[in-house]
């Protein structure tokens, strides 16, 4: 299989390993004399920084005319020399190349360069490793040069690419989907929490225009229990790493609609000495303390610490998941209420006379299903995108070290 070993990793006897500085140039960016908001005509190109190859800023125009200007081709692949995020790799943008960044350009006849752009990207973690400087840390020049690179006959290589482009294709149509389901939600939760879909006559509440046949109540009006939790005292170990699922405000944050685990457990005698109590599964965990609003169902029985009150239904006269809904929809309301203290928190007082509109049952579960239907497929899609995500790095090493052939990989399996 294989004929000879670079520092890295093995490789087909039929590829070559060469060294970066033989395959490529590269060239420092230049910071241009003036920067534009708008356009004004084709000579005006994007000024490349990180943030807006990141998209996280509006783009700023160079004009082309401008001596000295560095500019990039889609085809070249820009990399961040200085700063936190050197080695930071972006590839199919044009424009004036930043100050802080090279420009690459490749040698065709030997490389690919969006196959370079790949590997570039699974050995990055080499280069940011080994980055100089005390102050800004900037590439160190020769390892960046003398990198290794293994080169595939260029026919492989632009199957490698293909099959690498088609994955993130299907990651980024995916995000995008994501993005646009979670959109829905927002829209169809507003409509359907406020009776706006089915409804044409209204009442003035003090929560605002609700379907007439609806009803307001307080939460403690339609529940069975409602209290904060504690946390048992740290520095006894017999307190610790029970049996007992013990549920903090990160596991809230980070769970998504349902809680099926948390970080930490704690012992009966954990439970037993503290203020901790079980919530039974299926009841409605809210956030009080700092990052205060999240609310999720628990699928486990679990203890809570003090950031989070555990709300028991009364289920003949609130649904769960709609209850759910509803403070999810509230979530920007709680600053109204929100004690003022070292951080942000609400009170058990203030969430159990929070107010709640309180639709007939059979309308509920209707608004329930609809909502669930969209939860259930954002879920499903990104567990898609995990999974194509966690393909991409496997594919990555993979394929640029030749573990992996391409006339093993049929392009249409992976859609």
């Amino acid at each position: 299989m294989t004929e000879y070993e670079t520092e890295f990793s093995e490789f087909p006897k039929e590829w070559e390993v060469k060294k970066l500085k033989d395959i490529i140039t590269y060239k420092k960016g230049v910071k241009p004399k003036q920067l534009y908001i708008k356009r004004i005509d084709d000579n005006y190109v994007p000024y490349l920084t990180a943030e807006y190859l990141r998209g996280q800023s509006e783009p700023r125009y160079v004009d082309m005319n401008e001596k000295r200007l560095l500019v990039a081709e889609p085809e070249d692949i820009l990399m961040i020399w200085d700063g936190s995020a050197a080695g930071d790799l972006f590839t199919g943008f044009r424009g004036a190349v930043a100050s802080t960044f090279v420009r690459i350009k490749c040698n065709r006849n030997i490389i690919n360069c969006k196959y370079l752009y790949y590997y570039l990207l699974e050995r990055v973690d080499i280069l940011k490793k080994r980055t100089k400087g005390t102050g800004i840390p900037h590439i160190n020049k020769d390892t960046f040069e003398n990198l290794q690179i293994p080169l595939p006959p260029l026919e492989e290589q632009k199957k490698i690419v293909e099959i690498l482009d088609t994955v993130d294709s299907i990651i980024i149509d995916t995000t995008n989907l994501i993005e646009k389901l979670k959109l829905l939600k927002e829209k169809t939760l507003n409509l359907l929490i406020t009776g706006k879909i089915w409804h044409k006559e209204f009442e003035d509440t003090e929560i605002g225009k609700i379907p007439k046949n609806w009803e307001i109540k307080r939460l403690k009006d339609v529940i069975i229990k409602a209290k904060s939790g504690g946390t048992p005292r740290r520095n006894v170990p017999e307190y610790w790493n029970g049996n007992i699922p013990f549920a903090k405000a990160q596991d809230i944050t980070k769970s998504g609609k349902y809680l099926y685990n948390t970080e930490e457990f704690i012992t009966e005698k954990g439970l037993e000495n503290s203020n901790a109590w079980i919530v039974p599964k299926d009841s409605l965990l809210l956030t009080i303390y700092g990052s205060l609003g999240f609310v999720a169902i628990n699928k486990i029985p679990v203890a809570t610490n003090q950031a989070i009150i555990g709300i028991i239904p009364n289920k003949n006269i609130i649904d769960t998941e709609f209850l759910y809904y509803w403070y999810l929809y509230f979530k920007p309301y709680w600053s109204k209420f929100i004690k003022k203290g070292t951080q942000p928190n609400l009170t058990l007082e203030i969430v159990l006379n929070s107010s709640i509109p309180i639709p007939p049952l059979e309308e509920q579960k209707k608004i329930v299903e609809i909502l669930s239907t969209i939860d259930n497929k954002i879920e499903t899609e990104t567990k898609y995108l995990d999974y194509m995500k966690k393909l991409k790095e496997k594919l990555l090493a993979a394929l640029t070290t030749g573990k992996i052939r391409v006339n093993s990989i049929a392009i249409g399996d992976l859609r």
